[in-house]
């Protein structure tokens, strides 16, 4: 497993939770107030990679009593940043060739802006995106009003290849065949629903070529989240469901030979703001129970989520048990 070595070069292990969270908020961070982009806004306009979004969203559902929340209504803050920054070639989920065109992707907590499907799925083989029921009808808004910007992004990036490029390393690039058909929304409550059964998202015609003696692979390449911490409530179900996620494949067991090439760990990555010590602390400490955590550095991560940006962002890998 020579990728995931390099991959978890480009981070640091976490050990200690309190040593962790004082060493993160002890320092300057950027205040972004509660996170949200514009939550008056029933519609708001984004640029990444120099692709044009519009993304329409709820205020009158964000001011809702609705029960269950409401916080995925509105497009918050960082989730541009890290569309941006999980399509960069640069980023060592392709360098390392974690990510590629036969990928799977799960996000848990997408919210109403479909953002970051738009942005990767493009690039990938399959892109599932959870959250509560009351987000799939915006969810699909977003889809269809930017289809042609996915459609011609795709497009662009399949032109851009050279004929003549050797390179071993995965880069984010996709056929203009698939813009947003191989998105597939999945209605998911961590507390109340289990995630063992995500990947019959995935039309079983649909899923790439497996030797016939090969026993069916139910797990997935990568685990996303991008600013679901904010309340401790939630933090323990939070957790439950990346580890019923991530345990569908086999653990990442340091110096073992016994891990086929075929079959990679899922690799979970989240991406939050800092807000308040105790939830994170909270969810540090409950993660460590399930994962091995690295930090990412600031070389990796870039201006947008270094540290001091009053971002975080995390890369887990299960536990052998």
């Amino acid at each position: 497993m020579d990728e995931l070595i390099k991959l978890l070069a480009n981070g640091e292990e976490v050990t200690d939770v309190d040593e962790e969270s004082f060493l993160l908020f002890a320092q300057d961070i950027a205040s972004n107030n509660l996170g949200m982009l514009n939550p008056r806004a029933s519609s708001v306009e984004i640029s990444i990679n120099d692709n044009e979004y519009i993304i329409y969203q709820s205020p009158s559902l964000l001011s809702s009593h609705r029960a269950g929340g409401t916080t995925g209504a509105v497009l918050w803050k960082i989730t541009p940043l890290f569309a941006e920054w999980v399509t960069n070639p640069s980023n060592p989920l392709w360098t390392t060739a974690f990510l590629g065109q036969a990928s799977t992707v799960v996000e848990l907590g997408t919210g109403i802006s479909a953002l970051v499907a738009l942005v990767l799925a493009p690039s990938v083989h399959h892109y599932i995106a959870t959250d509560q029921e009351y987000v799939r009808k915006l969810f699909r808004t977003n889809l269809d009003a930017n289809t042609s910007v996915s459609s011609s992004n795709s497009s662009n990036k399949s032109k851009g290849k050279s004929k003549g490029s050797k390179s071993s390393k995965s880069k984010p690039t996709s056929s203009p065949a698939k813009p947003v058909d191989n998105i597939s929304f999945a209605a998911l409550d961590w507390e109340t629903d289990q995630a063992t059964s995500l990947k019959e998202c995935v039309d079983p015609d649909d899923v790439r070529a497996k030797d016939a003696e090969e026993e069916e692979d139910r797990g997935f390449d990568l685990l996303l989240s991008c600013d679901c911490i904010y309340n401790e409530a939630l933090v323990a179900p939070f957790v439950r469901t990346c580890a019923e996620i991530c345990q569908l494949r086999p653990a990442y067991v340091a110096g073992s030979e016994e891990q086929s090439s075929h079959r990679k760990p899922t690799v979970c990555i989240v991406a939050q703001q800092q807000r308040s010590p105790d939830v994170f602390e909270t969810w540090l400490r409950e993660t460590m129970r399930e994962f091995r955590v690295w930090r990412l550095s600031d070389d990796v991560l870039g201006e947008g989520l270094r540290s001091g940006s009053g971002y975080l962002v995390h890369l887990l890998l299960a536990k052998h048990k």
